[in-house]
């Protein structure tokens, strides 16, 4: 399988050594190129288009937030993954506004950043479960599911919660008893359906509407 080239960006010798760290365990990712901050991110993108970048973001800094959406503009196949310390759900939600494809926490584990940045890189995008629980939590277990405003089958509603909860289109398909390509013409048409864009979208989707409460 050919190597992912990845940029690390943080402000902090320290931080990037620890990114680069944890990337090194997982020979699918080779690291090009570091920066500092999101000017010099954007010149290191030009120069050395990475396939996956690694952003630290600081919310209070606009050059970052500017870094991520001028990427994305010149470079639309440069996949951008924030790194913050915080797990604040706002911040995720602000991340794929801004044209970020996922959302890291620095505290997670090795194994949830490797997990995950394979699925982005891989397409296949599940939402780690810590992130599946604070999605739920930031809504009111109150809501009730509104059938008549859904036009998904039975079928549907059950993958769009396995979605919810975090599971990759293998786990899907291994927990389904179907095929992968049968679980993304699902998802397709699911978002084409409800008129969304991503997973994180089904996920909040779902739960908005009281489906994957338990």
């Amino acid at each position: 399988m050919q190597k992912v080239r990845v940029l690390i960006v943080d402000d902090h010798h320290h931080a990037r050594e620890e990114m680069r760290n944890v990337l090194e365990k997982d020979s699918l990712f080779e690291i090009v190129a570091e920066a500092q901050n999101g000017q010099n991110a954007i010149q290191s993108a030009e120069r050395m288009l990475p396939d996956l970048i690694l952003m630290t973001v600081d919310r209070s800094r606009t050059d970052d937030l500017d870094a991520t959406k001028k990427i994305k503009l010149e470079y639309p196949f440069v996949k951008i993954v924030w790194v913050t310390a915080t797990d604040d759900i706002t911040h995720f939600f602000e991340a794929l506004k801004n044209g970020a494809q996922g959302y890291l926490v620095k505290h997670f584990s090795a194994g949830t950043w490797l997990e995950y940045l394979r699925a982005i890189v891989l397409d296949d995008e599940p939402m780690p479960r810590e992130f599946a629980v604070r999605i739920m939590n930031s809504f009111s277990p109150a809501y009730e599911p509104r059938d008549e405003d859904t036009p998904l089958t039975p079928r549907e509603k059950e993958l769009l919660c396995l979605v919810a909860d975090g599971l990759a289109n293998r786990d899907i398909a291994k927990k389904l008893v179907i095929s992968e390509h049968t679980v993304k013409n699902h998802l397709k048409n699911i978002l084409q359906k409800l008129h969304l864009d991503n997973r994180v979208q089904l996920a909040r989707y779902a739960y908005e509407r009281g489906y994957c409460f338990v």
